[in-house]
């Protein structure tokens, strides 16, 4: 019972402390979280719990919302160089904590703070007075050795204090190591508290970063004061390699971001019962579309096929079906891999591993769309005529027979480079190939007329050897077959949300909020030093203003740069009970149908559907829903998060391992921002890193913020975002996760890239 109470807490705060939330009297709170006119005694119970915890309040006209009180509460954000900031509910800007008022607070923490000083304009700053909840139980780091005792350098560059390890508590670790540790004291505030502030100095260390032990007792490798009681202490648990072996860097970020490696033993109990293959009696009243010519497109080393394709030419136009696998057939509710997959919330892809939401025995066998075999699907089934408009849909229980297992590549090949190999190997297919094309074109083609921004800049890929070394780093380009299956999943996902928005059933969205209207009319500025401009309309702004910016810079020098920036300031995705819209695609429905195997919210919804189909959504079952979906929405969010932050980390590390072999080398690139210690050059690769002001010889440089580039005091040379230069690595630091630039004059000569 405590727990359900903590849980309903929980949830009532995420959707109170939401930006867009504004205050709201219990009827219509229960309103926008879908609760029932049954259960509103319940929402009340846990709202005056709320308010009698000062975690929200009540105000005279009977209305929640957040508190307005001296004493906020919010999560810590860390910094290397020992400050942070507190996000707050209910406030706009993060408040400002000076290193000295941290009050041991690590990032992530939940705390209380002080407000000190707030002026008009500027960003308030405070101070820490309590931590309420610890975020860093473990820690994972870099174990550096002394004589009489042992530190740990957190991976987490955010947590600002270093880890004291006592004699005999560090498993036999040497420096070097990448270690687990158990925090077992927080220490206290004051000088030696361990903050990072100077550079490591002397000789070459065992780290590659320069530096070297002290052995001074009582001090770090950096020559800081740091002792039990003052600095937070812990002991090591386990001991994952040396940073220099192989897979150990990418195991550290994998423990570091709390990434599950192993299911438990009952989840893997239950995927293994499970059968190889459709039985008949699975497949009775069920839709049978096994005679439908049926493809599935993929890339080349997909194993967990979730969605399938089949299209015909109609007299009206086009019949497409989007056939996405049962996955909750085999995964039941409340069964110990729908609790995993919950816990989990998605798959994550590593550049070098795959921790999947579903064990294999079910993401890449009965629960893989494979060729050649039957299998259990949930089907999208839409009329689209010539203009690309749904006239008709159906969304049905089926079983289907999927006849080729296609790859973007050879698809690319047939549609865009009429390969003769390839379309005489796919003969009986190249017609529906064309024909996808044909549609998802008139598909875009009518996303783009309502304002939906297509971002078409390159992901990267990274190329290792079998032991996990970089071979290469390049970029990823969509090409026109990815293109098709990312129209005709959009259209499913609109399709779907917008059939159960209209039946008012409880259900998952996929939202986006209109982003911030300072953020945009920064972009604003700073895209008008290139001769671009974007029109508001009573201070807000269309998506379709920001797809007219990227038409405009298509091809450009500065394309690349503009679409990151205008991708930065826009809001994050997430999902909510209710529907709101999505700005990025223009849609006022959207949802993730389309990726089960993967993705929580995408199961969570079929079951709904598959129950609503069945006709088995009695109000009992409805309410059970309801409850449900905050909880679900809250945590997948936060997994998404978890996990696009683990996946850009291990790329950022593996550029430092690919660039560290430059080190010497030239490279010419292009400025994609900059600030008063320097500018950031990205490569033709993808990879980006940073010339510090200091590396720009021969004058004092200052730092223009509304021209947004860095100009020579003397002569009057300036370095600004989009500009074209030639650099050369100076070097890089795997433990931060940064390159090193330095610039190179044209006379100093040009040295070609080296293959490794």
């Amino acid at each position: 019972m405590e727990d359900l109470m903590r849980e309903r807490k929980e949830q009532l705060l995420s959707a109170i402390s939401d930006p867009s939330y504004v205050p709201m009297k219990l009827k219509e709170l229960a309103v926008l979280l879908q609760v029932s006119k049954e259960h509103r005694e319940e929402l009340k119970e846990v709202l005056d719990a709320l308010v009698a915890e000062g975690k929200i309040s009540l105000s005279k006209k009977g209305k929640y919302g957040m508190p307005e009180i001296s004493r906020p509460i919010g999560i810590f954000l860390g910094n290397a160089r020992g400050f942070g900031f507190v996000s707050v509910e209910g406030r706009l800007q993060d408040v400002f904590i000076p290193a000295d008022k941290t009050g041991g607070a690590m990032d992530g923490d939940r705390v209380q703070i002080r407000i000190e000083e707030e002026t008009g304009g500027k960003r308030a700053e405070g101070a820490v007075e309590r931590v309420l909840d610890r975020a860093n139980r473990t820690v994972v780091g870099y174990y550096q050795k002394s004589k009489s005792y042992g530190f740990v350098v957190p991976d987490n560059r955010r947590i600002g204090q270093d880890i004291f390890i006592p004699q005999g508590k560090d498993l036999g670790a040497v420096t070097g190591h990448k270690v687990v540790v158990e925090i077992t004291s927080y220490g206290t505030e004051g000088k030696g508290s361990g903050r990072r502030g100077g550079e490591l100095s002397g000789g070459k260390g065992p780290d590659g970063r320069g530096g070297k032990l002290s052995g001074e007792k009582g001090l770090d490798g950096r020559g800081r004061e740091l002792s039990a009681g003052k600095s937070p202490e812990g002991v090591v648990t386990e001991i994952l390699g040396h940073v220099n072996d192989p897979g150990v860097d990418i195991l550290s970020l994998v423990r570091a971001y709390d990434l599950p490696e192993e299911f438990p033993h009952e989840v893997m109990g239950q995927a293994g019962r499970m059968p190889d293959e459709v039985t008949e009696k699975e497949r009775a009243g069920r839709k049978d579309l096994r005679e439908w010519r049926t493809v599935t497109i993929d890339g080349e080393d997909a194993k967990d096929l979730d969605d399938a394709i089949t299209i015909s030419r109609e007299d009206f136009g086009y019949r497409l079906g989007v056939h996405i696998a049962d996955v909750t057939h085999y995964v039941t509710e409340k069964s110990p891999l729908d609790e995993e997959a919950l816990k989990r919330g998605t798959s994550v892809y590593l550049v070098d591993r795959v921790i999947p939401m579903l064990p294999h025995k079910l993401s890449n066998g009965i629960c893989s769309l494979n060729a050649g075999t039957d299998r259990l699907a949930l089907s999208c089934i839409m009329d689209i005529d010539r203009q690309g408009r749904v006239t008709g849909h159906e969304i049905a229980e089926t079983v289907i027979h999927v006849d080729r297992r296609m790859t973007y590549t050879a698809v690319n090949g047939i549609i865009t480079d009429r390969d003769p190999s390839l379309m005489e190997k796919y003969a009986d297919f190249v017609e529906m190939f064309d024909l996808m094309k044909e549609l998802a074109d008139i598909l875009r083609d009518k996303r783009r007329a309502r304002g939906s921004i297509d971002f078409d800049f390159p992901e990267t890929k990274v190329v290792l050897d079998e032991e996990g070394r970089v071979l290469d780093i390049k970029p990823y380009d969509r090409n026109a077959a990815t293109k098709i299956i990312e129209d005709f999943m959009l259209m499913a996902n609109e399709t779907v949300a917008e059939d159960y928005f209209w039946q008012d059933l409880p259900f998952l969205y996929r939202t986006h909020d209109n982003p911030d209207p300072e953020k945009m009319k920064k972009l604003a500025m700073f895209i008008n030093n290139f001769g671009y401009t974007i029109h508001f309309q009573n201070g807000e702004i269309h998506p379709g203003e920001l797809q007219k910016l990227l038409s405009k810079i298509n091809g450009s020098e500065e394309e690349a740069l503009i679409s990151r920036l205008t991708l930065r300031s826009m809001k994050q995705a997430k999902y909510m009970p209710v529907c709101t819209g999505h700005f990025g695609l223009a849609a006022r429905y959207y949802t993730h149908f389309t990726s089960p195997i993967r993705r929580y919210p995408d199961l969570q919804i079929h079951r709904i559907i598959k129950e609503n189909l069945r006709g088995g959504l009695t109000e009992e079952r409805l309410a059970h829903y309801h409850k449900l979906m905050m909880g679900v929405a809250i945590q997948s969010s936060a997994m998404e998060r978890r996990a696009d932050e683990a996946e850009r980390e291990t790329v950022k590390l593996k550029k430092c391992e690919y660039m560290e072999k430059r080190t010497g080398q030239v490279f010419e690139g292009v400025i994609s921002s900059i600030a008063n210690r320097g500018f950031y050059v990205e490569l033709p690769n993808t990879v980006e890193g940073m010339v510090s002001v200091n590396d720009l010889k021969g004058e004092y440089y200052v730092f223009d913020e509304e021209e947004m580039e860095l100009r020579g005091e003397v002569s009057g040379k300036a370095y600004g975002l989009g500009q074209k230069v030639r650099v050369a690595v100076a070097g890089t630091d795997r433990l931060n996760r940064t390159i090193d630039f330095v610039p190179v004059q044209e006379s100093e000569g040009f040295v070609p890239e080296q293959e490794s």
